[in-house]
């Protein structure tokens, strides 16, 4: 699991029948200090998350389709929950 921030919403009018309904995100991995951390992935929503939301993201395909259960489906990304705060101890 990594953190990230929404940065923007994706629509498409057609796809995988197993994803219909779904909401895409577009997401930006952050670092534990808050600056972006790789290139944007495309993720499905699993909790409503919104743009400028922290959240959790699961890069991994297995986890992404287990939090979001839609079975075999072709998911490489999900967010899986909305952070609140982050604590960091030194």
């Amino acid at each position: 699991m990594m953190i990230a921030r929404v940065v923007g919403n994706l629509v498409a009018t057609r796809k995988n029948v197993k994803l219909e309904g779904s909401k895409l995100l577009l997401v930006q991995p952050l670092g534990l200090d808050g600056t972006d951390r790789g290139a944007t992935v495309l993720a499905i929503d699993s909790v409503d998350a919104g743009v400028g939301d922290r959240v959790l993201l699961v890069q991994d395909g297995k986890a992404a389709q287990q939090a979001l259960g839609k079975g075999t489906a072709a998911v490489d990304a999900a967010v899986v929950g909305v952070i609140d705060a982050v604590e960091t101890v030194p």
